[in-house]
C-alpha cells in the first residue's frame, strides 16, 4: 500500500517527509492534477559554491529539466539576474524569473517590476563599493534589480560583522531599498511588496495555471524561497506543495524536503518518468 500523503504544516523544525523517499505518497497527493514546477537555482539545482560563477548545472540535470518541461510547465525563479540564470540553465523555452521575481521572461511573457528604483540601486552600489573596500573576500554583485553582497569568502568574523553593518547603513540612507538575507549573503532590493512568492502567484494567474486542475510545486533551499512556500501554503490545503532542499532540517513552511541538489535532480527525474507514464 502506498504511503498516505502528510498534511501541510506551518513552519517548524520538524523533519519534513522526503519527496523522493516517499514519492508514492507525493504522487498520490498530485493525483490526476498536472504539476506546474517552479525551481530555485543555487543550492537547489546546483550545490552552494564560493562564487556564483562556479555554480555550473550538471548536464544530466539540464536534460531532466528539459524533459520535464515537455511534460508540464517549468519556471526557474532565482535571486540571480535574469540573463545570468538563463545562461546557466541554458534551456531557451523555459520561463525565467530573475532578481527574486522582479524580472520575468518567457514565451510571450515579459515583466519588469521596480524600474523606477534603478537609480537608488546605482547609488547603493557605489556606496557599498566604497564602504566595503579593504574587507578581504567580500563580493559585491550588481544585478539589474538587486545588489547581492556575498560573505562566504570573508574569513574573519569581524569582517562579516562589518559587511552587515555597511549594508544596513547604506539601506538606512536609501529608504526606497530594503535588506533581505540568505546563506552568506545580504541583499538590497526595491522596497516593494514583491518577492518570489508573489512572482509565483502572478505567473500562475498569467499562465492560466491557477485552477484546481493544476498543482504548483516549488523547490528551493534558502530564506528567500520561504516566501514562495508561504504563498503556496496560503492558497489552501492541497493547492500547492513546497519542497525545501535542506540537510539538516530547518524551520520551513514547505511540507516536503530533499537533502541536497543531487536528490533534487533525482526527484525531478522521477517526476518526469511518472508524468510520462501517464
Amino acid at each position: 500500500m502506498a504511503d498516505q500523503p502528510p498534511q501541510p504544516s506551518s513552519a517548524s523544525t520538524d523533519a519534513k517527509p522526503s519527496a523522493l523517499a516517499r514519492f508514492d505518497a507525493f504522487a498520490a497527493m498530485l493525483g490526476d492534477r498536472r504539476p506546474a514546477v517552479f525551481l530555485d537555482y543555487d543550492g537547489t539545482l546546483t550545490p552552494i559554491v564560493e562564487r556564483p560563477d562556479l555554480a555550473i548545472l550538471d548536464e544530466s540535470v539540464r536534460s531532466v529539466i528539459r524533459r520535464l518541461a515537455g511534460l508540464c510547465p517549468v519556471a526557474v525563479v532565482s535571486g540571480r539576474d535574469l540573463e545570468d540564470v538563463a545562461r546557466h540553465v541554458g534551456i531557451g523555452e523555459l520561463i525565467y524569473a530573475g532578481s527574486h521575481g522582479f524580472d520575468i521572461r518567457g514565451p510571450g511573457l515579459r515583466t519588469q517590476i521596480g524600474e523606477e528604483y534603478l537609480g537608488d540601486l546605482d547609488a547603493a552600489e557605489a556606496a557599498l563599493s566604497r564602504r566595503l573596500d579593504g574587507i578581504a573576500g567580500v563580493l559585491v554583485e550588481r544585478k539589474r534589480f538587486a545588489i547581492a553582497v556575498h560573505t562566504r569568502r570573508v574569513a574573519a568574523p569581524e569582517g562579516k560583522a562589518a559587511v552587515a553593518e555597511a549594508v544596513h547603513a547604506v539601506a538606512a540612507s536609501l529608504p526606497k531599498l530594503r535588506v533581505t538575507g540568505g546563506k552568506e549573503i545580504h541583499e538590497l532590493r526595491p522596497n516593494l511588496p514583491w518577492d518570489k512568492g508573489r512572482a509565483v502567484l502572478s505567473l500562475l494567474d498569467r499562465l492560466g495555471l491557477a485552477g484546481p486542475e493544476t498543482l504548483p510545486l516549488y523547490l528551493g533551499d534558502d530564506e528567500t524561497d520561504e516566501d514562495a512556500f508561504r504563498a503556496l501554503a496560503a492558497r489552501g490545503e492541497g493547492r500547492g506543495a513546497g519542497i525545501r532542499v535542506m540537510d539538516p532540517p530547518a524551520p520551513s513552511a514547505a511540507g516536503w524536503s530533499l537533502k541536497d541538489p543531487a536528490e533534487a535532480g533525482a526527484f525531478l527525474d522521477r517526476l518526469a518518468g511518472w508524468l510520462a507514464d501517464g
